[in-house]
């Protein structure tokens, strides 16, 4: 029985999109990658420049750099906080429409730093 070509086509496509996820052409991209939405990052941050640059994997922020608080459109001028921290920022429903609620990565429990 001959196998109809579209099907032919699928079983011989399905290693190779297997392969690229695996590579990470769609997720667990490496910094510097080009990006679209952060959940394909390893890191957790697509980053962009400006509004008119492209997006591309970044680390998040240390202790003591600028940071954006979780975004809903999942790319970010500054990025995240790295685990454990926390983005002391100004957060208002104008700045999260603008992904503008930029502030600064701190330790929670660090005295100092309140």
């Amino acid at each position: 029985k001959v196998l109809p070509a579209c099907l032919l086509a699928l079983l011989l496509l399905a290693p190779a999109l297997l392969a690229q996820h695996e590579r990470g052409l769609i997720f667990n991209l490496d910094t510097g990658e080009l990006c679209l939405q952060s959940a394909q990052c390893k890191s957790g941050c697509c980053h962009r420049v400006n509004g008119l640059s492209l997006a591309r994997c970044a680390p998040k922020a240390a202790e003591s750099q600028e940071c954006s608080p979780k975004s809903i459109y999942g790319v970010y001028y500054k990025c995240p906080c790295e685990r454990g921290l926390t983005c002391d920022a100004n957060k208002t429903i104008v700045g999260s429409i603008t992904n503008s609620n930029f502030g600064v990565c701190r330790d929670p429990h660090d005295s100092y730093s309140q």
